[in-house]
């Protein structure tokens, strides 16, 4: 973690509400992206933001290492997410991937057309790993889950999605 970051964190937690807005302010396009990656709709990610910018203004005096907060703050967003999908009573599941090309390699538009053939888990772990630049130990972490899962939905979404762009080569040449 970068020590501008790191500096916020601290007089956030300090509450100081101008660090605190710009704390969130450097966090808000990953927030996004992950959000929107879970619930597929605007109007959803940014409903779940909100509640997880609230619970880190009132929670953030839990958070015991400060090297630590994008890991705390996505933990607390893909749980308000889960909350989210589970009120609507949707249920969608994520598989592995293949090699998909790191997020800035990629248009928004292609990267939400690679993201929308993944289910929710996967494209979570993808997003994790590709767009905000997790690690593998982290994601699982972040998810609970081990390493070892992280690495194998990483591997089936990679398999969809090159699946995917061989269907649509495919349909092209026709």
């Amino acid at each position: 973690m970068n020590r501008d970051l790191e500096r916020l964190v601290r007089r956030a937690k300090e509450r100081d509400p101008d660090a605190f807005t710009e704390l969130m302010e450097s966090q808000k396009y990953v927030l996004y992206k992950t959000a929107r990656a879970i619930l597929d709709n605007d109007e959803d990610a940014a409903d779940a933001i909100q509640d997880t910018i609230l619970t880190c203004w009132e929670k953030l005096d839990l958070l015991k290492e400060n090297q630590f907060f994008r890991a705390w703050i996505t933990k607390i967003l893909i749980n308000k997410c889960t909350d989210l999908l589970r009120m609507r009573k949707r249920v969608v599941y994520v598989e592995e991937y293949p090699e998909i090309p790191a997020k800035e390699e990629v248009s928004d538009a292609e990267w939400k057309e690679l993201l929308a053939v993944l289910d929710e888990e996967h494209r979570l772990v993808v997003t994790l790993y590709y767009a905000q630049g997790f690690r593998t130990k982290e994601i699982a972490r972040i998810l609970g889950i081990t390493d070892s899962a992280v690495r194998s939905r990483l591997a089936r979404a990679r398999e969809r999605v090159k699946k995917y762009c061989q269907e649509a080569e495919a349909h092209e040449r026709l």
